[in-house]
């Protein structure tokens, strides 16, 4: 798909659902509107953002600037029509239980918690980028967790004393778990199997949820976290294009031009490995682990590493959520206190 045909699809969509919001005459025939052309999951603009991800990588950020414009437009038109609707000089009040001459009643509107607020966030810059978010089960077995990501049976990182095991694992002659025990998942990229498993390449998802190790709890550690973890898998994907979209994740999250810079590591599932760090109110801070998908990996969901490559990289939502808000302790998010809850 060319940019071409990208930005006239939403132009066409943008004139589409003004006409319709303007048209509703009541709230269900608005709401159907709003269903229709913002839904969250077959919302035309929901549509639309997928599309992205055909578009030439020289015009992805033209394309995201143009996706962003239109849907704030689509978004005030629907705003609009909802003030016409049910309120203001001249208009019509959709609900006729609602009796706007009754006295008010005072109370506390809830809000999103800080991390689905950056969940939320993360999802919309990556959707941006053409990574569709992928969700997978957060009770494991040990192949997806461990084995499909190369990392060995004898591995310290699959120790039961860092795990949550929730079945007995049998034992070999070198000390080895010797079947496929339950457990808690301890990482993301469990999805990005489950997805290269069931789904030929290109890939392009990004995977969000909560996972489980059994640290000590203190101010940057806890037992139960958030990850985001990125795959690309494609022909001739390079570190270029990694280091690319972890600085473009980067600046559209902290909001401002951030450099990235990339060292290099080791990890079992990733070859070359690399850790980002991305420099952020004068320092240089740890922003997550990365590198080329490893050859095994792309071998064990049945892909040619031949012709296929593709990055992934990882990242804790909790520490983005704390260097973006200056929180200073990880417990704070997860105690419920409603005095800190009410700052964000």
């Amino acid at each position: 798909m060319t940019i071409q045909e990208f930005v006239s699809q939403l132009d066409q969509l943008s004139e589409k659902a003004t006409k319709a919001f303007a048209d509703a005459t009541d709230a269900d025939s608005l709401d159907q509107a709003r269903i229709a052309f913002l839904g969250s999951k077959k919302g035309e603009l929901k549509a639309i953002q997928k599309s992205m991800g055909a578009v030439p990588k020289e015009s992805k950020k033209e394309a995201g600037l143009k996706f962003n414009e239109v849907k704030g437009a689509i978004q005030q038109a629907f705003e609009a029509a909802q003030a016409r609707l049910l309120g203001g000089s001249g208009s019509r009040v959709a609900d006729p239980k609602f009796d706007a001459t009754l006295p008010g009643t005072a109370f506390r509107v809830g809000r999103l918690h800080p991390i689905t607020q950056t969940i939320n966030e993360l999802k919309d810059i990556m959707g941006r980028l053409g990574f569709t978010p992928a969700e997978g089960p957060e009770i494991e077995d040990d192949y997806h967790n461990f084995e499909a990501l190369n990392i060995p049976r004898v591995h310290p990182a699959r120790d039961p004393l860092d795990n949550f095991y929730l079945s007995v694992a049998g034992k070999t002659n070198d000390g080895a778990l010797s079947d496929n025990p339950l457990l808690m998942r301890s990482q993301t990229s469990t999805v990005q199997i489950r997805v290269m498993e069931d789904t030929k390449p290109p890939i392009r998802i990004v995977s969000l949820g909560r996972v489980y190790r059994p640290d000590e709890t203190d101010a940057t550690h806890y037992p139960m976290f958030h990850q985001i973890e990125g795959l690309m898998v494609d022909e001739n994907v390079t570190l270029a294009d990694l280091k690319t979209v972890l600085n473009l994740f980067a600046t559209n999250y902290l909001g401002n031009e951030v450099p990235v810079r990339i060292r290099p590591s080791f990890f079992p599932f990733t070859e070359p490995s690399v850790e980002a760090d991305y420099f952020w109110d004068g320092r240089w801070v740890e922003f997550g682990g990365a590198g080329i998908v490893d050859p095994n990996v792309l071998r064990s969901v049945g892909y040619d590493p031949e012709t296929y490559s593709g990055f992934a990289f990882g990242l804790g939502i909790e520490r983005l959520c704390m260097i973006r808000h200056q929180i200073k302790d990880i417990r704070d998010l997860f105690t419920n206190d409603v005095r800190f809850l009410r700052q964000f």
